[in-house]
């Protein structure tokens, strides 16, 4: 069998040809292929591994399944579907504080299968439909001691609440979220604070623009200034700081921008409108998302900035204190 997806069907009918008599299947890995793709292996191979106990000649690792069609992703340079069937980021999430107060119990009541059959893995997001389960979830994930406290998760869905008020979302930028669990724990605070910022942007008679950025920043008492131009003003924001922090901060070296998105919240309020930055950072091994919201970009863009900045360092510290004690 050998099907195309043009009516959305193509994983139906291979598994009903399966069901049938097929026994020779042809597919794509993330079902990519021409017009509306192709009959999608990463969701035929599990079911017919998983539900419908079919024999497989060939040897499949299916722990690895996963891992490979983010590799293919990456190969293809195209943006995974976080959706997809359960290989997707958020195939096997949850979000609302009932359901993650059964899944604690028993993630039966809710996931299909156990995520690591495939090479995934359980998530628990962080929204305003939270609850303290939510909470101690990730607290527990993030080897967050709460040391029996009760008060810490009531005080963190409330702050979460508010801030997704606000227009904050934590879906997407969990290093946000850490490392305001951690700074509410005490076991956070700011590497370093920004005294002054001030940003120029210049156009010439040719369309061609150029951004200046002038930074001031204070680090265990030392005062740096410094500056830095850019394509835009996020980019020589960005170099700005980094320059500013690199003498006190090697390890900032490897960190990269690898991904920033806006959303405007209120479109109604025209040129007014509150923007939600969301930054995607790395430093060649691991990545992480970080969020900021402002009515004006720039100020979203450095909030996203710092927690990016903040959350190696403080990863960087964690590692060491981990390296001291083995």
């Amino acid at each position: 069998i050998h099907a195309h997806n043009d009516s959305g069907l193509a994983v139906a009918n291979t598994l009903a040809a399966v069901k049938v008599g097929a026994s020779h299947i042809q597919g794509t890995i993330n079902g990519v292929g021409e017009r509306c793709g192709n009959a999608n292996l990463g969701t035929i191979i599990p079911n017919l591994i998983q539900k419908m106990d079919s024999v497989i000649k060939n040897k499949i690792d299916l722990d690895k399944l996963t891992p490979l069609t983010h590799y293919v992703y990456e190969l293809m340079n195209m943006h995974p579907d976080n959706k997809a069937p359960f290989v997707g980021k958020s195939a096997f999430a949850h979000k609302g504080g009932i359901h993650v107060s059964a899944v604690m119990k028993d993630s039966r009541m809710y996931e299909h299968i156990d995520p690591k059959l495939v090479g995934n893995k359980q998530r628990v997001l962080v929204s305003d439909l939270s609850g303290q389960s939510n909470i101690r979830y990730k607290a527990d994930e993030l080897n967050v001691e709460l040391n029996g406290s009760k008060d810490l998760p009531k005080h963190m869905v409330q702050r979460i609440k508010q801030l997704e008020h606000e227009g904050y979302q934590f879906e997407a930028a969990e290093a946000s979220f850490e490392l305001i669990l951690k700074e509410e724990q005490g076991t956070f605070k700011p590497f370093f604070d920004v005294l002054d910022s001030r940003v120029h942007v210049s156009y010439d008679q040719v369309g061609h623009n150029r951004s200046d950025v002038m930074l001031k920043v204070i680090v265990d008492g030392e005062i740096e200034h410094t500056a830095a131009d850019g394509i835009g003003p996020v980019h020589a924001l960005n170099r700005a700081l980094k320059k500013a922090l690199i003498r006190f901060y090697p390890e900032l070296k490897s960190v990269k921008l690898t991904d920033y998105k806006v959303r405007v919240l209120n479109e109604q309020e025209g040129t007014r409108s509150i923007v939600r930055v969301l930054i995607e950072s790395s430093d060649g091994e691991q990545s992480w998302s970080t969020v900021g919201v402002s009515a004006n970009i720039i100020e979203a863009s450095w909030q996203a900035l710092r927690d990016s900045l903040n959350y190696k360092l403080l990863k960087t510290r964690e590692l060491e204190q981990e390296t001291i004690v083995d």
